[in-house]
C-alpha cells in the first residue's frame, strides 16, 4: 500500500477537488505505447489506402526531375524552380498521410485521459533535479514498467522484423527484376504489412500498459484520512468557524425577531417553554404572521417584552407547539391552524373591547381544533 510522506497509508479514495487539482496540474493517465500503437495503425492504413496512388505520383515526379532535355534552357534560377515545384507536388502527395497521422497523435491522449492543456505541468520545479527523488523514480514501479516493456518492444520489433525478412526474402530479391512501378507497389505492400504486423505485436504491449497506466494514476491519487479531512475543512470552512458563524446568524436574527415583537397582536404560550407571537392586520395579510418564536430563556424574553408593550399573552400549550413546529419565522401560519387562531384572535379583540366601560370581560377559548399530526411532527 502506497504510503505518504507523514508515514499513514493512502486508503481513500480521491475526492472530486483533487481529481479536479491534478488535472489542472497535468495529472492525468496517459499511454504512450496507446499513442504509438494507433500512430502505426493509422501509418499502416494510410500506406494500404494512399500507397499506390503515392508511389505512382513520387515515381513520376523523380521521372520529372531525372529527365535531362537537351533544348531546355539548365540554369540555377530553373533549376530552383524545378526543385521547388517537385517539392510542392511531393508534399500535395503526402497531405493526406500526414492528415491520418496528426489525428492518430491526438487520438492516443484523447482515448486515455481526455483532452487536457496545464501550463503548470511545463513550469520548472525543483524536485524534478532532486538527486534523491530521482533515485525514487528510477527505482520505482513505474521505472521498472518502462523497462519491462523497452526489453519487449525491442524483442517484439526485432522478431517482427526477422519474420518479414525471412518470409520476404524471396519477393525482395525479386524486385530488382521487375519493372520500376511495380517494384515499388510491391515495396509499398511488405512495408504496410511489416507494419501491420508489428502494430499487432504492440497491441499486446498497449494492453498491458493502459491497465497499469490507470492503476499508476489511481494509487496516485489516493489520499490518507488526514488529507480528507483537511480537504473538508477547506472546502467546508472549519467546524469552529462555521459554528461561530451559525452563531452570529441566530444572534442577528434574534435581534430582529425582538424589534418586530413590539408590533404583534398577540404571543402564545405553552405557558413556560415555548412562546409565539402573531401579528395580524385586518386591513393587510389575508392570515396571521409569524415574527416571533423561542425556547425556554427566548421563550421568556419573549413574553417579557410582550409584557412591557402590553400585548395579550394567552396560553395555548399545544397552539404553542403546532405553531412553534410548522412555522417559520415571517411565514403565515398553515391552514390547519386558521380555525384555532382565529379563535384567539376574536378573544383578543374582545379583550381589548372589555377595557371599555359596561363592557363584560369575555371567556377564553377552550378546546382549540389544533390537529394532533401537527404536534406529533414536532415531537
Amino acid at each position: 500500500m502506497a504510503e505518504h510522506e507523514s508515514g499513514q497509508e493512502r486508503t481513500e479514495q480521491p475526492t472530486p477537488k483533487r481529481q479536479q487539482d491534478a488535472r489542472k496540474k497535468g495529472q492525468v493517465p496517459r499511454s504512450k505505447e496507446l499513442g504509438t500503437l494507433l500512430t502505426l495503425f493509422a501509418g499502416a492504413g494510410g500506406m494500404i489506402f494512399f500507397g499506390a496512388h503515392l508511389i505512382a505520383g513520387l515515381t513520376d515526379i523523380f521521372k520529372a526531375m531525372l529527365v535531362m532535355e537537351p533544348a531546355k534552357d539548365i540554369s540555377p534560377l530553373s533549376l530552383s524552380v524545378t526543385l521547388g515545384q517537385a517539392l510542392g507536388q511531393a508534399l500535395w502527395l503526402l497531405i493526406p498521410l500526414f492528415v491520418v497521422l496528426t489525428l492518430s497523435a491526438f487520438a492516443g491522449p484523447l482515448a486515455l485521459g481526455g483532452w487536457n492543456f496545464s501550463a503548470s505541468a511545463m513550469a520548472f520545479k525543483l524536485e524534478k533535479v532532486d538527486p534523491l527523488k530521482g533515485m525514487k523514480r528510477i527505482f520505482s514501479a513505474k521505472s521498472l514498467m518502462e523497462l519491462i516493456k523497452t526489453i519487449a518492444k525491442f524483442a517484439l520489433v526485432a522478431i517482427i522484423a526477422t519474420l518479414v525478412i525471412w518470409f520476404t526474402f524471396d519477393q525482395l530479391l525479386s524486385l530488382g527484376h521487375s519493372h520500376v512501378n511495380a517494384s515499388l507497389a510491391r515495396l509499398g505492400d511488405i512495408i504496410a504489412t511489416a507494419m501491420l504486423s508489428l502494430c499487432l505485436a504492440l497491441l499486446l504491449i498497449a494492453g498491458m500498459d493502459v491497465p497499469f497506466q490507470l492503476w499508476d494514476h489511481s494509487r496516485q491519487m489516493r489520499m490518507t484520512r488526514q488529507e480528507v479531512k483537511d480537504e473538508l475543512k477547506e472546502t467546508e470552512g472549519r467546524p469552529e468557524v462555521k459554528s461561530r458563524i451559525r452563531e452570529l446568524q441566530r444572534e442577528r436574527s434574534q435581534q430582529r425577531m425582538f424589534e418586530e415583537l413590539p408590533t404583534a397582536t398577540v404571543v402564545i404560550t405553552n405557558p413556560t417553554h415555548f412562546a409565539v407571537a402573531l401579528r395580524y392586520d385586518n386591513d393587510g395579510s389575508q392570515a396571521p404572521v409569524l415574527i416571533a418564536k423561542g425556547r425556554g430563556l427566548v421563550a421568556a424574553r419573549i413574553r417579557e417584552v410582550a409584557s412591557e408593550h402590553d400585548i395579550t399573552i394567552f396560553s395555548a400549550p399545544t397552539l404553542a407547539r403546532a405553531i412553534y413546529a410548522n412555522t417559520e419565522l415571517g411565514q403565515e401560519i398553515p391552514d390547519q391552524l386558521y380555525l384555532a387562531v382565529a379563535q384567539v384572535l376574536a378573544y383578543v379583540y374582545q379583550l381589548e373591547q372589555s377595557f371599555k366601560p359596561h363592557q363584560q370581560r369575555p371567556t377564553p377559548p377552550r378546546n382549540l381544533p389544533v390537529p394532533e399530526d401537527m404536534i406529533r411532527d414536532f415531537a
